[in-house]
């Protein structure tokens, strides 16, 4: 790859064993964490593939079990920050005002 080439950013979703506390979520501020099951997810959208390594390794760093790490599609990563960082809790805004909505892309 040329210095003119660049990776495509990522739309990811990372699977790690257990529940991440506070403080272990703050070590990944590009993701979003959220309980699945007994496991977390992490899902975000990663500059390029360097950035994924980076999560890979500070995961490891951390003594964390990396479960599964999958590329999402643009309709799957949209669906993603549509449900929050809750699955299937919708959040009402408050009375009065609109309704902001992350768009991907």
């Amino acid at each position: 790859m040329t210095g003119e080439e660049h990776d495509p950013p990522l739309d990811c979703e990372i699977r790690v064993r257990g529940h991440l506390g506070t403080r272990m979520r703050r070590a990944f501020p590009a993701l979003k964490a959220r309980p699945q099951g007994e496991d977390t997810l992490l899902t975000g959208r990663l500059p390029d593939q360097a950035a994924v390594y980076g999560v890979i390794a500070r995961l490891e760093a951390l003594g964390l079990d990396l479960l599964e790490l999958r590329r999402l599609t643009t309709d799957e990563a949209k669906a993603k920050i549509k449900s929050g960082p809750y699955e299937g809790r919708r959040i009402s805004p408050p009375s009065g005002g609109p309704e902001g909505v992350a768009e991907v892309g």
